[in-house]
């Protein structure tokens, strides 16, 4: 049995879905796979992240999709929907890691058709507002060679913690980064 046949059908917990005017966040479905293979296989895409591999290997989507809907994830993945609003059905990914100490990491990348138009920028102020995880502090990292993704930080009300490093993948090296955090508010 493939990977993708193995998925479940519904997502066991129930994630948040949010709407924004431009686009829905909502869980990753399986019919994401094709244009996921296409923006993670672009190696624009795959180079500004950890962790994505390039070339992307087979069955790299399948195993994402597969524990962002596992019932014992420890990330939440959403597709940046823009169907809903005549865009393309997946314009990128925005997930939240939960950390220790009622603390969440997030991560978000967006295919370049839809670079500097503000979806990463409205996609995580989205995120942040709805506090799905009900985090106290978030955290984030952007590769000190992508300036753009650390202004979307900043205007999400991110303060800078200072530069650390990171393994890519996709480039085989160690990257310097610079590190964010934002206290979220209390209800």
């Amino acid at each position: 049995m493939s990977v993708q046949e193995a998925l479940p059908q519904e997502i066991p917990e129930a994630q948040a879905v949010i709407a924004t005017e431009r686009f829905t966040l909502r869980p990753l479905e399986r019919s994401d796979l094709g244009l996921l293979e296409r923006y993670l296989g672009d190696l624009r895409v795959a180079s500004a992240t950890r962790v994505i591999p390039h070339p992307l290997p087979p069955e790299y989507v399948d195993n994402m999709i597969h524990r962002a809907r596992a019932p014992n994830r420890t990330e939440d993945y959403w597709a940046i929907d823009g169907s809903g609003k005549g865009h393309a059905e997946v314009m990128g990914v925005i997930k939240m890691q939960r950390l220790d100490r009622n603390q969440s990491e997030i991560r978000y990348w967006v295919a370049p058709a839809f670079w500097n138009t503000g979806i990463a920028t409205e996609a995580v102020d989205a995120i942040l507002a709805a506090n799905p995880q009900g985090a106290s502090d978030v955290y984030a990292e952007v590769f000190q060679d992508n300036p753009n993704s650390a202004r979307v930080l900043t205007n999400a009300g991110f303060a800078y913690l200072g530069d650390a490093e990171t393994f890519s993948v996709s480039r085989g090296a160690v990257v310097p980064t610079w590190t964010y955090a934002r206290k979220m508010a209390q209800v």
